[in-house]
């Protein structure tokens, strides 16, 4: 009932599910389709390493079998399993109930808590993240399992479960392994001793460790390099800190939209809003809503305040509940900036308000063991379910609501929302009032009245809103078969075999991966994290769904510049006339060729091939070029600027050519003959030495073959790459090896693995049968 709206495509899960991770899953799934390698994505920002985004799905399992399965895979499917993965993370809920002895109906009850309250309900949109939570269940279950029986079957099966959420990358997944961790050093300390629990445990511990390190090494250490090569290598604690929860926004436990997080932004008058005022925080109006429910929390609240969330065998959920909560609220207390201080990794992430998905995890948790005391008669009893000190905290927290909304002006827009908390804080009490003894004499009724109330409560305050269900039709854009007519035009104008970039600016949030799925070669595209020499190049932001999100730099000042025209951008679609977010063009740069519904299309008709052949090379400081965006005048379809040598001496190749300023006569060809995400082969006929240009961006993973012998890749123009051949006809193939690429790279950044590599290869030197390593 709760996940119909979106099974049913009367919905679908908006924003970043649709405009960012919809379309990876579209190209993940053409690529497998098409028999190519996804590793490489050259639709987004030039040319992306697909393979170490930890948000590119292609380390997710379920995503990774839909893709197998549907070379197209719709809205439907894509929302189905990202509930669908909430809804086995409940089974496991059962299953941890069940190994503790706890009642079923505490079961049920958290995990429907789990899948539909707080942050899995209200950002269920934050697609790797949602994935994460739901791994960690089953992580859990099987952690708890292997310690408990000291198994080494279970502790493999742990190992690998938790080497699959360290997958995800995120801060749910970082987070919820540290809590595992937690669990660990909990079971010593229910043991014996601290020494008998870790001498019990070791077997299973390191069975599961290697297991997880098989799992997880490659694709973290490939994310580990891209970060260090990426816009942001790490973040400041004061970028950080702005992704804190504010503390008001813990009110919405009890009145989910206090704040108007499920309409329009202009209603919206919770931190941070312009109605709020002046708080210095970055986030979503959905990030801050963590209700779980008016019954859940009415049974958290009695059960803190008498003591019963402090038992023993639940006593560890509790310490978690609170830490999470202490994480969220970030800068608000010191505990998040010791963290961000002392544990390492901290420091990758932006938002300490991601705690909230856990916030909502062990909250399920405990209030479905509430409700097992409940149903056991060991917690509330027959009367009234709140005393005299839950009563008042309860008016409190809607007095200070109350007292909020009119001290900011807001009190005709918070009425509604706390009239309707109020109704269904109501209607939960009433259902505990009647369950201890209801449960005693009709149970199946007493079980289906605590659920019913609760599904109902979850249906009408976390259901689809604006944050987290939109037509289906908004995203039309993203469908590989959609009609669009700005789309229509584009692909027309580029033909089946186009290698022509087009950029998507300023239509919407949306557009700016839609180029994954088109297979349009975008300039730009919508990623947190991006190439840093690309950034730095192109101006290049995490999106470009508003026309003032267009960011220019020094090297591309302008859509009439050098690095345009070498880009190869042939195409420019924007939301508003181009004079509006390009000052510097003038009336005659760049041709209007349609006016759509979605905006404008223009051409620049100096756009470059995506290959040329240079026949000489200039020596010339990219660093410099990045800085103030100064290029010597000259042809860059018959020269190529060269890093100079070290000493500063004309750009070389390998084979000792010195190739500034020689003319050559002759009439090169370069031609793209096959373009594939991960390789690219060119015929070349040339009557004279030269250099192969291909206007790809440059990194440090892709490889050359010249007429299948290797040859080094050399940064050109700044930002793109070279291969110098000598006269003749030849094949020159790119192909991109991130594994190979990634071993060398990291044998640079972590010494130890420099001297594991030379014993490698002293052992092969002795021993020629063993097998070739990356």
């Amino acid at each position: 009932m709760l996940s119909w709206p979106w099974l049913s495509g009367a919905v679908t899960i908006p924003w970043d599910a649709k405009a960012h991770f919809y379309p990876q899953l579209q190209f993940l799934a053409q690529s497998i389709h098409r028999g190519e390698w996804p590793f490489w994505a050259p639709y987004v920002f030039s040319g992306s390493p697909q393979i170490a985004d930890p948000q590119s799905l292609i380390f997710s399992p379920p995503f990774l079998v839909l893709a197998a399965l549907d070379p197209n895979p719709g809205f439907q499917a894509f929302d189905a399993v990202v509930l669908g993965s909430l809804g086995i993370a409940g089974l496991f809920i059962l299953l941890l109930f069940r190994d503790r002895g706890w009642h079923p109906a505490g079961a049920l009850v958290a995990a429907i808590t789990f899948a539909f309250g707080a942050s899995a309900a209200w950002r269920v949109q934050h697609v790797q993240q949602v994935l994460s939570l739901a791994a960690f269940m089953p992580t859990l279950w099987l952690l708890l399992r292997a310690l408990e029986r000291r198994s080494l079957a279970y502790g493999i099966l742990a190992g690998l479960a938790a080497g699959s959420l360290a997958l995800g990358r995120d801060q749910v997944a970082y987070l919820s392994l540290l809590v595992l961790a937690g669990a660990v050093l909990a079971h010593w300390l229910r043991s014996e001793t601290v020494w008998t629990g870790i001498r019990r445990s070791m077997g299973p511990l390191v069975a599961g460790a290697v297991a997880g390190a098989l799992v997880v090494a490659v694709p973290i250490a490939l994310t580990l390099l891209l970060a260090e090569g990426s816009n942001r290598p790490d973040i400041p604690f004061g970028e950080a800190a702005k992704g804190s929860l504010h503390p008001a926004l813990l009110l919405t436990a009890l009145i989910p939209n206090l704040f108007g997080a499920d309409g329009p932004f202009l209603d919206y008058w919770g931190p941070p809003s312009p109605r709020w005022g002046q708080v210095d925080l970055v986030l979503a109006r959905n990030m801050g809503v963590i209700y779980l429910g008016a019954l859940p929390a009415a049974l958290l609240l009695a059960g803190l305040l008498r003591g019963v969330l402090w038992a023993r065998e639940i006593r560890f959920y509790t310490v978690a509940l609170a830490l999470m909560l202490l994480y969220a609220v970030g800068s608000y207390t010191p505990l998040f900036q010791a963290a961000f201080a002392v544990l390492p990794g901290v420091d990758f992430f932006r938002r300490p308000a991601d705690a909230t998905f856990l916030v909502g995890a062990f909250a399920a948790l405990l209030s479905g063991y509430l409700v097992h005391r409940l149903w056991t008669g060991t917690f509330l009893r027959h009367g009234p379910p709140w005393a005299f000190g839950e009563i008042v905290l309860g008016m409190a927290a809607f007095a200070i609501a109350i007292a909020l909304a009119f001290a900011t002006d807001n009190g005709a827009l918070a009425g509604r929302p706390i009239a309707k908390a109020a109704l269904c804080l109501g209607a939960a009490l009433a259902t505990l009032s009647v369950l201890p003894r209801l449960r005693l004499s009709h149970r199946h009724l007493a079980l289906g009245l605590l659920v019913a109330v609760l599904t109902a409560d979850l249906a009408w305050n976390n259901g689809p809103s604006e944050s987290t269900g939109l037509p289906p039709a908004t995203y039309d854009a993203l469908r590989p078969d959609s009609r669009n007519e700005t789309l229509a035009i584009l692909k027309d104008r580029l033909g089946p075999d186009s290698l022509d970039r087009v950029e998507l600016t300023g239509l919407g949030f949306h557009w700016p991966n839609a180029s994954l799925t088109h297979r349009l070669f975008n300039v730009l595209g919508y990623n947190p994290v991006r190439l840093s020499l690309y950034t730095k190049a192109t101006g290049a932001g995490d999106h470009v769904a508003l026309p003032g999100q267009r960011t220019f730099s020094p090297m591309f000042p302008s859509y009439r510049s050098p690095l345009a025209d070498l880009l190869g951008l042939r195409f420019i679609v924007t939301g508003v006339p181009i004079e509006a977010i390009d000052r510097q063009i003038g009336p005659d740069d760049l041709k209007l060729v349609a006016h759509t519904s979605d905006g404008f299309i223009y051409e620049n008709s100096h756009a470059l091939p995506r290959v040329t052949f240079a026949r000489r090379a200039i020596a010339a400081d990219p660093d410099a070029i990045l800085h103030d965006g100064h290029w010597p005048e000259i042809d860059f379809r018959t020269t190529v600027l060269l890093e100079p040598g070290r000493h500063g001496e004309p750009a070389r190749t390998t084979e000792g050519i010195v190739a500034e300023n020689v003319s050559l006569e002759s009439e090169p060809a370069a031609v793209v003959e096959h373009y594939r995400n991960t390789e690219i082969d060119v015929s070349v006929r040339a009557r004279s030495a030269g250099y192969v240009v291909l206007n790809d961006p440059f990194h440090p993973w892709w490889t050359a073959e010249v007429d299948g012998r290797p040859a080094p890749i050399l940064r050109a123009n700044v930002l793109f790459r070279a291969v110098w051949v000598a006269s003749g006809t030849h094949r020159v193939r790119f192909v991109f090896r991130p594994f190979r690429g990634a071993w060398r790279e990291a044998q640079q950044h972590w010494p130890v693995l420099g001297r594991l590599s030379d014993a490698l290869r002293r052992l092969r030197a002795v021993a020629p049968a063993l097998p070739e390593y990356p």
